[in-house]
């Protein structure tokens, strides 16, 4: 298992580094039983099949509830957030948020603000931030969706002549229209049905490279076998996710079913891993650090409401963690009380919050 994982680091390949963390984790923690030095009952590392992430190797043995704002301020320069459950709930910003982002510039803290929501292009999110009265620039946005063209820029798609499918909404599209990439799906299909009757089929293009799987409000059954095609039958199609999200915030009255419920079906009908792009992916991160020129990124920390993407990203790309309860965690779940949704189990913030509304006095 480790010397498959070395192989995969070296070729490169999308969240290689972080499954050899958990290699070496679950290697070293069965050496433990071995020995003896732990008991039999102790939960291997990385154990969860199913689990998109696991901890980081490292990862703190609990985390630390927040109540001096300097213990975590004086040591960051840059404060990463996500959106969803951290700024706003579905169309409603979180109170006190505005004041919170104008104390930390004040402060002289660079902000980002990256999200794994696909539905919306950078243009889009900056629109969003604008309606809820947040004076956020377009350079400091970064979501899933432009992460996915990002992506296909960096390893040339667009040179292959190949066209991408998008099970998605109108985010994905507007990001690889500025790249010049050549797309169809998404909403034009969301009423499209598929012809179910004796005899009928679904004809696909031969020449998709790639589907791409975001958050879709219009998810159909049309969809589902469009993709399941290309990536079937087209040789050396793509399944890029935006990211595996469970649950989203589409109000603040509930979650919602997220983009892990797409991004299931369609590795069901295939039976293929997809490249994720979004959160805990580095792409975003990388991307980041190097236009910006941020060289130490223990002076930067990811703030985020879920465990499995917003900490895990953290703590796998050397940033310091704060979770908040104001989304998808409870307190109960992080101090373990109750047991952890998969793909959590081990997975501690640095630091946590009820809102980042603690981080200022």
């Amino acid at each position: 298992l480790t010397w498959a994982y070395e192989t995969a680091v070296e070729k490169g390949m999308p969240q290689a580094a972080a499954a050899k963390a958990r290699a070496d984790q679950a290697v070293a923690t069965l050496q433990a039983l071995k020995d003896g030095a732990v008991a039999p009952s102790a939960p291997v590392a990385g154990a969860v099949p199913s689990a998109p992430v696991a901890a980081a190797a490292g990862a703190s043995a609990s985390a630390e509830k927040l109540t001096s704002p300097g213990k975590l301020l004086d040591g960051v320069d840059v404060f990463i957030f996500d959106c969803d459950g951290v700024i706003w709930r579905g169309d409603s910003l979180i109170d006190g948020i505005p004041n919170v982002l104008n104390q930390l510039r004040q402060a002289g803290k660079t902000l980002f603000f990256v999200t794994n929501n696909s539905t919306k292009s950078r243009a889009g999110y900056k629109s969003k931030f604008t309606s809820l009265g947040l004076d956020v620039k377009p350079e400091e946005i970064f979501s899933s969706s432009f992460a996915a063209a990002a992506y296909l820029e960096q390893t040339k798609f667009k040179d292959s002549g190949k066209r991408v499918y998008v099970i998605g909404e109108k985010g994905i599209g507007e990001e690889l229209d500025l790249i010049g990439i050549d797309w169809f799906g998404a909403e034009a299909d969301k009423d499209t049905e598929a012809p179910m009757r004796p005899g009928g089929k679904v004809e696909h293009d031969a020449n998709v490279g790639a589907v791409i799987v975001g958050f879709d409000r219009f998810i159909n059954y049309y969809k589902l076998q469009y993709a399941q095609l290309c990536l079937n039958k087209n040789p050396g199609c793509q399944f890029i996710a935006t990211n595996l999200d469970r649950v989203t915030h589409l109000t603040d009255a509930q979650e919602w079913a997220g983009n892990g419920t797409m991004v299931g079906a369609v590795r069901g009908c295939t039976g293929m891993e997809p490249n994720v792009v979004g959160k805990p992916a580095p792409l975003m991160i990388d991307y980041i650090a190097e236009k910006y020129g941020i060289q130490d990124r223990s002076r930067i920390c990811m703030v985020g409401d879920r465990l499995d993407t917003d900490i895990a990203f953290g703590r796998n790309n050397g940033l310091k963690t704060c979770l908040t309860l104001s989304g998808v965690t409870s307190e109960p779940e992080l101090l373990d009380k109750v047991p952890r949704k998969a793909g959590t189990e081990g997975i501690q913030p640095d630091y946590y919050v009820d809102t980042i509304n603690d981080f200022i006095a």
